[in-house]
């Protein structure tokens, strides 16, 4: 079951310090974009991926192809994608055992929640972190 308590949200939202933002967009004009870039400003080290982006940047981050080409640690992906294209993503984010997966407002995939959860993955589906976190007050 997705976490959608406002104390799961706001564990979350504070821990979290590194953030894979799957659907990344040099699009100014992309929800995707501007999500990352409030995130930023939020405190939060935001790495997009996007294949057709990768090696590029975006807003002063290097683009990765995917969750496995990300050299370093990760604390949640974030995706904005169809939720017909996120089962792929869910498996590498269980394969590389990122401890949270967040599916954006509209991204529902119950299969695919149920089987981060069952990895040991905390879940958050169909909710945005740029609207929770000014609704929870978290500061950094």
């Amino acid at each position: 079951m997705p976490i959608e308590n406002e104390q799961g949200l706001r564990d979350i939202l504070t821990s979290v310090r590194t953030i894979a933002l799957v659907g990344a967009s040099e699009k100014t004009n992309r929800p995707s974009h501007e999500v990352m870039e409030y995130l930023q400003k939020a405190g939060y080290r935001i790495i997009p991926v996007n294949p057709r982006l990768a090696g590029k940047q975006v807003l002063g981050e290097t683009v990765y192809a995917d969750l496995a080409s990300i050299p370093e640690a990760i604390d949640m992906a974030e995706l904005f994608l169809a939720p017909e294209r996120t089962d792929a993503v869910i498996d590498q984010a269980i394969e590389q055992k990122i401890p949270v997966l967040w599916l954006q407002i509209g991204v529902i995939n119950e299969t695919g929640a149920n089987r981060a959860e069952s990895a040991g993955l905390k879940v958050v589906m169909n909710r945005c972190p740029k609207q929770d976190i000014p609704r929870f007050n978290i500061a950094r």
